[in-house]
């Protein structure tokens, strides 16, 4: 690991004398730039839309939830049906959250049905298993995957899966959602 220290000059002191502030930055030896700490909170921007009172994209900490985003944009409005918004949810950068009102909750429904996608980050083996081509030891390999590197931030991540190669993600990339 390489450390790096720099001495900034305070040029606002009254003495003749320099005051030195030490700066501290950890880089990772292979590429030189900063090490990243998963353990860290950092600022993620989250954009929420529909019933909701003030609808707008938020910086939020990567450990918010959806519920600390609906309090940040003032709540829902008296048309929210709050019953299809998992308010336990963990956002993510770039995230978008979509608060329908009770008259589109129900076409909602019946067309996620159709449409609904595998969240690969967040899903048990018995939803990995309902993708095609995804058996019991590819979804376990996949959990596992998961659980040792953390979540995926790229359909292409798959590949590093024991099992996935090409030919599979191409048969589930539109099944599933990363992230």
């Amino acid at each position: 690991m390489m450390v790096i220290i720099l001495f900034l000059t305070n040029r606002s002191s009254q003495t003749a004398d320099n005051e030195f502030i030490p700066i501290s930055t950890d880089l990772s030896p292979e590429t030189n730039s900063p090490i990243e700490q998963h353990d860290q909170n950092y600022p993620i921007l989250v954009d929420i839309k529909g019933e909701i009172i003030t609808p707008g994209v938020y910086e939020m900490s990567n450990d918010s939830r959806i519920e600390d985003v609906v309090k940040q944009a003032g709540g829902f409005t008296n048309e929210a049906d709050q019953t299809v918004i998992n308010l336990a949810q963990k956002v993510h950068d770039e995230m978008i959250i979509v608060v329908p009102s009770v008259n589109e909750a129900a076409v909602l429904s019946s067309n996620e049905a159709h449409q609904a996608k595998v969240r690969i980050n967040y899903a048990t083996v018995e939803e990995i298993q309902m993708l095609n081509g995804i058996g019991p030891s590819k979804a376990n390999a996949i959990i596992a995957y998961r659980e040792e590197h953390g979540f995926f931030n790229h359909v292409e991540d798959l590949l590093n899966v024991s099992g996935i190669g090409e030919k599979t993600l191409e048969n589930i990339r539109d099944d599933i959602q990363v992230p």
